[in-house]
């Protein structure tokens, strides 16, 4: 961002020279000089750097977000002039000194110059502080990075590494043998959704992974020349960020949202997941490393309240998938053939080898003594004739025609193999690790399919398609009226039959079409792109048996379950109950229970692959029940499930995995990874998880290839500790019978705020941006479930963004304040002895610290003061000034009560590095918040019927849109 400037620096400015034009003085941080004109602005190399005290620590941190901000500063006055230049500069001047220097008098200055701001002003400031959040973010993820070498330099090993988890792990007696046999049975799969509140365009993901890569190039630069090219390269780039619109024009499709992640792809997992399986490979010498970590896909599957993602989209996923491996495998394939250009005259190859190249079509006799070459040239004819295919697209390049295509990536793999070997036994083993063994571990993750697509739909939508089903086959007239116990045995006995249920001639809804040809296309794909392609199918509100057999009945009807239940039938797919709210994760281990009773149902599936996914729903417990309740009741269903998976399997084998439906933000279960996985109760983990990864969360962990791996490699670290280390028994009783006296207060005060509280709804819809979010072009799923203003039908991740926005984050923290000062109570002696007892859980009890410390967090980014200003769009002011009273003193309670369990009275005392990140950060989100709120006051002062035709109305919802994605990037976990 610029930095102030005096007047007689402007005359000396505009008087110069055009190339000392080109270097303003101008900073973005708070309390820092003006950079000299005379010199560039360039780092000391790496190695200079000193490491004893914070301040060392973070000054390349300081220097990049600098640099960044008086290159967007010169940006800006470039493009816009030094009119609009020097008022970006005044709001940031008065909201360092409001935010930092406690200045209130700053604070009402700064509220009147942005209330006064034309609607063009006001796009403008926006956008600049829209984009500093931005480029902060990329300084400090390079600057994470950048500690992580230093720590690994000086063989310091950090939480959340695989280094400091395999050195846990053999410190406490653990064989590589035996880490080796989990990895063998494990399954880790982080699985990229679509998002409702995903705000970042993909010209701008593009542009920023740029910056970050020449940000990250800085660091190896030495001599000033370097540094000037370098910083010339960021400018180009950060120049088109300006000139680029952050918004999208058009609604988002989901073939848009399937590209997006496939960027991810390209840019990160293709590459660096074969790195981590090479760093276990080195850690566990001698020992076999299975493919056990996989990606995971929603996009195009997740038909979940989405009326856009049909059988189409499906296909088109699958294919655009399949796609990007193959053309990524051929790219390599290429590369090898440049690489390997080994002489028979040299050096000599194994027979499988020369018959690899024998039976190649390449006859040019420029190579005809370059085996490997020639090998290489026929195995990309075969991979180009295998994408064409698959996916009905041409290779690039044609060395000769594509034939004979490989029918699955094992052909494929047996072919660098016999390339590896042949290496190996001709003194060529250093030519494999470059590229020849990324490649191979490549295959054998993302195969020809790259990710698995789950697929998703709501309960009541398989209901209604068996009714028709039932209806015109003439089986029952209305299943939806039987009770459950009658379903169950109806739909046990359908799957003791073998005849279909569709009537040839007879006519069915479009939407019942449309669910049918979904399975349809299941079947075809599982035959074109191989079994892992497809392996769940999720069924959302999961509330009875029979929400588990429907699915089975549809899966039977098009061939994905074939046989008789009470035969050997067996299932394509793995039917995967979700349970979202309380009451469904109150009920899961009996459904469960009930599911398994079933005469047959655990001989089809140990038959099917013995494996049983369960996902557990984050979001929507929350919204229902309040931070606590949520995290309480996912932790009992777990242990509970956990116990009745230990019966089963005593019948046989059976594997049970937990799916966790985590978004970014504390209230839909976000935080760091590491300690959400080595706080999940004992037994539950095991090896197996699953975990969705959603919104801006996507992009802060993944858009870095180095970043990415490390987010990565913590997955899998926490998962080896989780499993091998973590104790057998459970929390003490004590413990246990506490959180739940905790819960049950948390609830009802929860409850009796969001849900009982006349008017709250109204208060919610006035004071956050949930209406202009809907209208955002920002997701391919609608916002709401139903056209109605009741919380229960709002969808959990836009309730949760929301709340972000306005700066409450209201589902993070909410009720449990009230939990811990009714749990207390008033009686002295019996408080003391019950606050002990807390303090010990928070010091003893993974499960209890972890929440403690995501509510810290949470608290931490949560700003009332900014929030009373969203208080303006309320017009009931008697309302709103007692609903955010009662919001104020659960806060305070809150805030008390973390106080009064960890001895800590200020926010993130433990984390003094996030501490640092949101201090400077609040400055460049707060002039956000206030023209959000004053721009939603002057869009909604418009009346409805006449915003086509008012002149204001675009530039108004333009600054508001803006304003969401500049406050999402600042605030980051916002998914």
């Amino acid at each position: 961002m610029p930095a102030s400037t005096n007047s007689s620096a402007s005359k000396s400015r505009a008087k110069a020279p055009a190339k000392a034009r080109a270097k303003p003085a101008a900073t973005p941080a708070p309390n820092t000089r003006p950079a000299s004109k005379t010199k560039p602005a360039a780092k000391s190399a790496a190695g200079t750097r000193s490491i004893r005290t914070i301040k060392d620590k973070n000054q390349p941190l300081m220097d990049d977000i600098r640099l960044l901000g008086r290159i967007l500063g010169e940006v800006i006055r470039e493009q816009e002039g030094r009119e609009a230049y020097e008022l970006v500069e005044r709001v940031r001047q008065l909201s360092v000194a409001f935010r930092l220097k406690r200045d209130a008098q700053a604070g009402k200055q700064m509220d009147k110059l942005l209330k006064g701001l034309s609607g063009e002003q006001t796009v403008s400031v926006i956008r600049a502080f829209s984009y500093f959040s931005h480029l902060a973010n990329i300084a400090e993820d390079r600057h994470h990075v950048r500690r992580r070498e230093v720590h690994e330099r000086e063989g310091s090993l950090q939480p959340g590494s695989l280094g400091y988890a395999l050195e846990r792990l053999f410190d406490a007696g653990v064989r590589p043998a035996e880490v080796a046999k989990t990895l063998a049975h494990g399954f880790v799969s982080p699985v990229l959704t679509a998002h409702p509140t995903e705000v970042q365009r993909k010209s701008i993901l593009d542009a920023e992974r740029a910056v970050a890569e020449l940000v990250g190039a800085r660091d190896r630069l030495h001599t000033e020349r370097e540094l000037a090219a370098n910083e010339l390269l960021i400018r180009a780039r950060v120049t088109q960020l300006w000139q680029t619109r952050m918004l999208r024009y058009s609604k988002l499709t989901v073939a848009d949202e399937i590209e997006n992640a496939l960027s991810y792809y390209h840019a990160t997992f293709l590459r660096e997941i074969p790195k981590l399986y090479t760093e276990l490979e080195e850690a566990l010498p001698g020992e076999d490393v299975p493919p056990f970590l996989r990606m995971g896909q929603w996009i195009g599957g997740d038909r979940d309240g989405n009326p856009n993602v049909t059988a189409d989209t499906m296909r088109l996923a699958l294919r655009r998938q399949s796609e990007l491996a193959l053309r990524h495998y051929l790219t390599e394939l290429h590369e090898l053939g440049a690489e390997l250009s080994i002489s028979l005259r040299l050096a000599g190859v194994t027979p499988a080898m020369q018959a690899l190249a024998e039976r190649s079509p390449d006859q040019n006799e420029h190579r005809m003594d370059e085996p490997y070459r020639r090998a290489l040239t026929g195995m990309y004819a075969r991979l180009a004739a295998t994408l064409e295919s698959l996916t009905g697209t041409e290779a690039l390049r044609h060395a000769v025609a594509p034939q004979d295509p490989y029918l699955s990536p094992e052909e494929l793999l047996a072919d660098l193999r016999v390339i590896q070997d042949s290496l190996e036994s001709h003194h060529a083993h250093a030519l494999i690790a470059p590229r020849l063994k990324p490649l191979i571990r490549a295959v054998q993750v993302f195969g020809f399919h790259l990710a698995t697509l789950d697929l998703r739909q709501s309960s009541d939508q398989h209901e209604l398609t068996v009714v028709e089903l039932l209806k015109n086959a003439r089986v029952c007239d209305d299943y939806s009226a039987l009770g459950e116990q009658e379903r169950r045995a109806l739909l046990v006995d359908l799957l003791n039959q073998t005849r279909p249920l569709r009537v040839l001639g007879a006519e069915y809804s479009e939407r019942a079409l449309g669910e049918l040809a979904i399975f349809e296309t299941a079947r075809e794909s599982l035959k074109r792109f191989g079994r892992e392609a497809l392996r769940h199918y999720i069924i959302s509100h999961t509330e009875d048996v029979s929400d588990l057999l429907e699915v089975q009945l549809l899966l039977k009807e098009v061939g994905l379950l074939r046989g008789t239940l009470d035969g050997d039938a067996v299932s394509d797919l793995i039917v995967v109950p979700l349970f979202e709210t309380i009451a469904d994760l109150r009920n899961a281990p009996g459904i469960m229970r009930g599911f398994y009773e079933l005469p047959g149902m655990a001989a089809l599936v140990r038959r099917s692959g013995g494996e049983q996914d369960i996902m557990l729903g984050y979001s929507d417990s929350n919204k229902d029940g309040g931070v606590f309740t949520s995290s309480w009741e996912l932790y009992r269903a777990e242990i509970a499930l956990v116990q009745l998976f230990d019966e089963l399997r005593q019948q046989g084998p059976l594997t049970l995995r937990l799916f966790h439906g985590r978004g970014g933000t504390v209230g839909r279960g976000g935080g760091p990874s590491y300690q959400a996985i080595l706080a999940q109760p004992p037994g539950t983990v095991n090896g197996q998880i699953r975990l969705t990864e959603q919104g801006e969360v996507i992009n802060s962990k993944y858009a870095n290839p180095e970043i990415g791996r490390r987010n990565l490699e913590t997955l899998v670290a926490a998962t080896l500790e989780a499993t091998l280390l973590h104790p057998t028994k459970t929390a003490p009783q004590a413990f246990m019978t506490a959180a739940q006296a905790l819960s049950d207060a948390s609830f009802a005060a929860y409850r009796g705020l969001v849900y009982d509280t006349p008017g709250f709804a109204d208060f919610f819809f006035a004071t956050t941006p949930i209406r202009e979010i809907a209208e955002l072009n920002i997701g391919s799923r609608p916002a709401s479930r139903k056209a109605t203003r009741a919380i229960e039908d709002l969808r959990a991740i836009p309730w949760g963004f929301s709340w972000g926005q306005s700066r409450i984050t209201l589902p993070g923290w909410c009720g449990f304040g009230s939990g811990v000062q009714d749990f207390l109570g008033k009686d002295k002696a019996g408080r003391d002895e019950k606050l002990t007892l807390l303090k010990r859980m928070h010091k003893q009890w993974p499960f209890f610290k972890t929440l403690l410390s995501n509510l810290d967090m949470v608290l931490a980014k949560a700003d009332l003061d900014i929030a009373r200003r969203y208080l303006e769009l309320v017009e009931d002011k008697r309302l709103a000034k007692k609903i955010f009273g009662a919001i104020e003193a659960e806060f305070a309670r809150t805030e008390e009560a973390i106080a009064l369990i960890t001895g800590e009275s200020g926010r993130l005392a433990a984390n003094p590095a996030l501490a640092r990140s949101i201090e400077h950060r609040f400055p460049y989100i707060d002039p956000l918040n206030h023209l959000q709120v004053e721009l939603m006051r002057r869009y909604r002062a418009i009346p409805a019927e006449k915003r086509a035709e008012d002149p204001r109305l675009e530039r108004v919802q333009r600054g508001i849109h803006l304003s969401i994605n500049g406050i999402a990037a600042g605030l980051r976990n916002t998914g």
